[in-house]
């Protein structure tokens, strides 16, 4: 497949308009829209970046991205999650991104700053950003797959290394540990590979390492004071901590019917093709983990395409892996789209083998993350830059 120009042309259009461009064809043309209107994407509306060991880089086109040895997606410099803070319609817009062994990236409209700190991230899985009190929160953990430095003797027998929930400081730009897994678990050498928090309870898989047998359990807890006022040293009397078992933390991360996903997004993706499978991942803004809504049809031939959606107070959107965005309300400070009717950007297509993962919108800046990707290994990473105001604001009302 061709590389984009760079000028390319976004469509918008109303979403009671069936729209189905992202279904993949053989051609990967875009499908003519009736009544669209086409806006001419210049270089000084977007901007492409790409993420090295050490930082992220602007680059002109997305062909001249340095090549990146491909890596299992768990030790690989990727974005692996992000999502917008809680903001109101007159407040600043921020949010953030957690670059998988890099640091947490911080968007102010078009403003972006990387915080890296090598002892929390060079050797470890950072990811699953939520937020408490409108403070991000994060964990990390070693892969007992890939990472062989989780069998180094020293770090084996440190259960202070065995890193699990941190938070992170936007004024200082820092993140500090609030729990280790040495606080859910008397296990040696053990890491939390994955949780859920429902905003009420958490919910934690936890992976034992030995040289006989990796064994997984799995726990719920609630802090009895305030989360974030623990740190790895005083937590251990301070949280309410349950066994629990493999089927309750499967049903924490369930996917629903898409028909029970929530109204507006429901709204959001009504003139989406419904005789397309897709999976959407729905995210509150500042809010705790997302819940995921699939959308089967079965019978269907056609590749399920994976969505991200975030619900903020005033917009809501939805980023298609093929890069169609849905987009709904009015961003901060700024009139609603189209009267309340949604509108679908199409964003460049990528070259073959390269996704848009994930996205948030910082004032009028959309972030959207892409990644060279081969079933579980990544490539190269990085994200697109695009300036909504002028992309729609100075040109539809």
């Amino acid at each position: 497949m061709k590389i984009f120009k760079l000028a390319f042309t976004i469509t918008i259009f109303s979403i009671t308009i069936l729209f189905c461009s992202c279904k993949k064809k053989a051609s990967q043309e875009q499908i003519p829209v009736q009544n669209a209107i086409s806006v001419e994407i210049t270089k000084s509306n977007h901007a492409w970046y790409y993420f090295s060991t050490t930082n992220f880089h602007r680059v002109d086109r997305l062909q001249n991205v340095p090549a990146q040895s491909a890596k299992p997606w768990t030790e690989s410099i990727r974005i692996s999650s992000a999502n917008n803070e809680v903001c109101s319609q007159n407040t600043d817009s921020k949010a953030f991104a957690i670059v998988n062994r890099l640091g947490i990236l911080s968007f102010n409209d078009d403003a972006i700053y990387l915080s890296q700190d090598a002892n929390l991230f060079t050797d470890r899985t950072a990811g699953n950003l939520v937020f408490l009190n409108n403070i991000p929160v994060f964990s990390v953990y070693k892969s007992a797959f890939f990472n062989d430095t989780i069998l180094a003797p020293d770090y084996k027998n440190d259960s202070s290394s065995h890193l699990f929930l941190l938070q992170f400081d936007n004024n200082a730009k820092i993140s500090y540990p609030v729990l280790n897994c040495n606080n859910l678990t008397d296990k040696i050498n053990s890491e939390v590979t994955d949780f859920y928090w429902n905003g009420l309870e958490w919910c934690c898989s936890i992976k034992t390492i030995s040289d006989v047998k990796n064994e997984f359990s799995y726990i719920r807890f609630k802090p009895l004071v305030p989360l974030l006022s623990l740190s790895p040293s005083t937590a251990d009397s301070r949280i309410d901590i349950t066994e629990c078992d493999a089927d309750f933390f499967r049903n924490c991360r369930v996917q629903y019917n898409y028909k029970d996903s929530p109204d507006r997004i429901k709204k959001l993706l009504s003139g989406f093709d419904a005789k397309l499978p897709f999976i959407v991942e729905v995210k509150n803004a500042g809010g705790s983990s997302p819940r995921t809504f699939q959308n089967s049809v079965p019978g269907s031939t056609e590749k399920e395409l994976n969505a991200k959606a975030i619900l903020s107070a005033s917009w809501s959107a939805a980023l298609f892996e093929d890069g169609t965005l849905f987009l709904e309300g009015a961003l901060p400070g700024k009139h609603i789209l189209r009267s309340g009717k949604a509108v679908a950007i199409r964003l460049p297509k990528l070259p073959v083998g390269f996704v848009y993962s994930d996205f948030v919108i910082s004032g009028t800046t959309l972030y959207a993350a892409w990644e060279e990707s081969s079933f579980y290994k990544t490539g190269r990473a990085g994200f697109l830059q695009v300036n909504l105001e002028r992309t729609l604001y100075s040109r539809l009302i």
